[in-house]
């Protein structure tokens, strides 16, 4: 009798846990795609305030599911008054109170103009509003905090799934991990690709003939690949654990970043950073894979 009750207990959970969480995604993606034309308008806007009425507005570009980066295919001058007006009309009927708003000049991703909005503050100046930016290329980053709610529900989803998995779960936190290269080879954090040594603390890549030295990013980005070789790593993983933090992503900086790692791993043959379509990247190492 006990056994059947905590089966029957177990089947409620489980259909309670399922629809919980097709309903939360339905609703989720829905608001996803109503935020995305939402950007989309303030892009027409701005380009129109501008008094551009032929250009296009580029495909809004969506980092994570609270940033996204509007761009445009020609140059134009930015009135900050009209802009702030512009994203808080359009913001206003969805209810959105809380961003992050950054304008970023094309070539050199600089921050140019940026304010932040929040609900919780009842007196908030916006800076440098009539200071006009001139005409150039421009793309505008958009970041939403998260919201009560949301967070809310994602706690609501984590309880529900922490009693359908538990098992699982458990299992899973106790199986050994396989070692790959690519492990901490040493006390002083020194990891081995290929024929490179890595030594994360000094931020140097070290071969027979040089020592290169390596910036913040770089060996943020890199320590991540070399934990995980022959793995492909999301782009959108990479791009929060080394952008979000900082309060800008732009879609553009983590391929300049690869581009860069590449050339400095490109003295050995058998390391290559792979482009995995669609997807990420991945750190290849042949010597591994034979």
């Amino acid at each position: 009798m006990k056994i059947r009750y905590a089966f029957f207990l177990f089947a409620v959970f489980l259909l309670g846990g399922f629809y919980f969480l097709i309903k939360t995604k339905n609703k989720a993606d829905y608001n996803l795609a109503k935020r995305e034309i939402e950007i989309r308008k303030i892009g027409d806007a701005i380009l129109l305030q501008a008094g551009d009425s032929t250009s296009r507005v580029l495909p809004v570009k969506k980092l994570s599911d609270k940033s996204y980066e509007l761009q445009f295919e020609k140059k134009f001058a930015i009135e900050p008054n009209a802009l702030v007006a512009i994203i808080r009309k359009t913001f206003a009927e969805s209810n959105d109170t809380d961003y992050i708003v950054n304008v970023l000049d094309c070539d050199h991703h600089e921050v140019v103009y940026g304010y932040d909005v929040s609900n919780r503050e009842t007196k908030t100046a916006t800076p440098c509003l009539g200071r006009n930016l001139p005409y150039g290329c421009y793309m505008v980053y958009i970041k939403f905090r998260e919201t009560a709610p949301d967070l809310k529900k994602e706690a609501v989803s984590i309880s529900l799934l922490a009693v359908i998995l538990f098992f699982p779960l458990i299992v899973f936190h106790f199986r050994k991990k396989k070692m790959q290269p690519g492990k901490l080879i040493n006390s002083n954090q020194t990891i081995s690709i290929g024929a490179i040594l890595f030594d994360v603390e000094k931020k140097h890549l070290i071969t027979t003939e040089k020592t290169m030295n390596l910036t913040t990013k770089e060996n943020r980005l890199l320590l991540i690949f070399a934990e995980n070789p022959n793995e492909t790593i999301d782009r959108s993983r990479l791009q929060k654990e080394i952008w979000e933090d900082d309060g800008i992503i732009v879609g553009r900086s983590l391929d300049v970043f690869i581009s860069k790692l590449r050339k400095k791993l490109e003295s050995d043959v058998s390391v290559q950073l792979i482009n995995v379509h669609g997807k990420g990247y991945k750190l290849q190492i042949k010597s591994v894979v034979d």
